[in-house]
């Protein structure tokens, strides 16, 4: 199985999916640990996939999505973006409006809590 091939299944079995560097639990750098604390806190399910861990799939998701940088999340099989795109989206309620659009499960109170945070 290629790399492409890994990250295709990933990306078709999860309604979610982040590709970061570390793990969701255990971020291994700020971006990552971002757009994960803002999954964790909105209470997304998501699979993360470390990026650090296979250096295949390091290289691949940025070929795969032609997109230079990791994190990156994808929803229902569509890439979203990275750190950027997720916090602006996040600030301006897109990102809720995606979950919702796709059936995907999150807390809407903890979504508001965010925004008014960072307002």
């Amino acid at each position: 199985m290629t790399a492409h091939d890994t990250i295709k299944a990933d990306i078709d079995a999860n309604d979610v999916v982040l590709f970061m560097k570390g793990t969701a639990t255990m971020p291994q750098c700020g971006f990552s640990s971002r757009v994960a604390g803002v999954l964790n806190y909105m209470g997304v399910q998501f699979k993360d996939v470390n990026v650090l861990a296979d250096d295949e799939i390091r290289q691949g998701i940025k070929d795969f999505s032609d997109w230079p940088t990791i994190p990156q999340l994808y929803v229902k099989g569509e890439f979203v973006g990275g750190c950027d795109i997720i916090t602006e989206m996040t600030l301006s309620g897109e990102l809720d409006q995606l979950f919702t659009e796709n059936g995907i499960a999150f807390d809407k109170e903890a979504a508001n809590k965010i925004r008014e945070a960072n307002g």
